[in-house]
């Protein structure tokens, strides 16, 4: 199943597109068996089936979602995850991921650079130190310690792409008030946080055991200030996981789910009661609430519980989030949103 982004309106009439195995109990209710995946966007199609070779096998979710997320970010065609990813104002690629296990415990790369694959130094960050976060010039030590090759990440479509985007943004040097506008990131790439432009990828797996893990991993914000970290590598705002409840990711514009704490904010709704759905929708609205203009850009969450319910909302319309369990292995879902 192939689909672009910008055609997903079109061709979401997918009623008949659900899971075979889903049961659907109302609006936005999709209900899947254990094991299963689900993941931001419609490149988490191709990054759900990698984390089905393995849960269809036994194995663990976190093993999964470290295969799948590793999908997107070797995509030569995805300029928002990995070694094609649009660079900063500056020219330079850098790769924020995190990732979260059923323990609790979790592990973090942030403003990586050089390495292609950040999703999995963040599990090495997790499992060979006593840190959960290294960022910049330290991660890329701890990654080349770790054996992981040193490259180059600025594609020459990327590089194209920048340096369209200095003419077209009479791109200053240095950091003004005039440079300062989510906006600076839009033009040709669409909304700020929509589909054309920081589509992250959050992966949430549900193994066969009934335990929970995530994932999220990003090139961040095209065009960003050098520096610049979103919400994709940071624990509680991209990736929440919690074993006795559920877990949740987001994507699109990170600083304001970071002002939010989004993801922990949904796993924490759901806690109390609420339906993933429920739970995605009223993250969002809170975001709307503290900064009416935030309705401008796109921030999504999509989430799920311990039984194997899922849900998603967003800001805008044009989200998507691909599901996978032993019924379908390829199903997109539109996510629901305000406007």
């Amino acid at each position: 199943m192939t689909m672009s982004r910008r055609g997903l309106i079109g061709a979401s009439a997918v009623g008949a597109g659900l899971l075979a195995s889903a049961a659907r109990a109302g609006e936005g209710a999709t209900t899947l068996s254990k094991p299963c995946v689900i993941s931001t966007w419609d490149f988490g199609i191709a990054a759900n089936q990698a984390a089905w070779a393995v849960l269809s096998k036994g194995g663990r979710a976190l093993d999964a979602v470290e295969a799948g997320a590793r999908i997107p970010e070797q995509d030569l065609k995805n300029h928002s995850v990995g070694r094609a990813g649009y660079p900063d104002r500056d020219g330079h690629v850098s790769l924020d991921a995190c990732i979260m296990d059923e323990q609790g415990n979790c592990g973090s790369v942030a403003a990586l650079e050089h390495i292609a694959h950040p999703i999995s130094v963040a599990r090495r960050v997790m499992e060979k130190t006593p840190h959960v976060m290294l960022v910049g010039a330290g991660a890329l030590q701890f990654a080349l310690e770790q054996g992981f090759p040193r490259e180059e990440l600025l594609t020459d479509e990327s590089r194209a792409a920048w340096e369209a985007w200095k003419k077209d943004a009479k791109y200053a040097p240095r950091a003004n008030s005039e440079n300062l506008d989510y906006r600076q990131t839009s033009g040709q790439l669409g909304t700020p946080g929509g589909a054309g432009n920081h589509d992250t990828i959050g992966m949430l797996a549900l193994d066969a055991a009934g335990n929970i893990s995530g994932a999220c991993t990003t090139s961040g914000m095209a065009w960003k200030l050098r520096g610049r970290v979103g919400d994709s590598p940071i624990i509680g705002a991209g990736l929440y996981v919690d074993n006795e409840v559920g877990g949740a990711t987001s994507t699109g514009v990170g600083e304001e789910v970071i002002r939010n704490v989004g993801s922990f904010l949904v796993v924490e709704l759901m806690r109390q009661g609420r339906s993933p759905e429920e739970a995605c929708k009223e993250a969002v609205a809170r975001i709307l609430k503290k900064k009416p203009a935030a309705r401008d850009f796109q921030v999504g969450f999509l989430a799920i519980n311990k039984r194997g319910e899922v849900g998603a909302w967003a800001i805008q319309k044009g989200f998507s989030y691909a599901l996978c369990d032993a019924g379908k292995q390829d199903a997109l879902l539109p996510g629901a949103s305000f406007y």
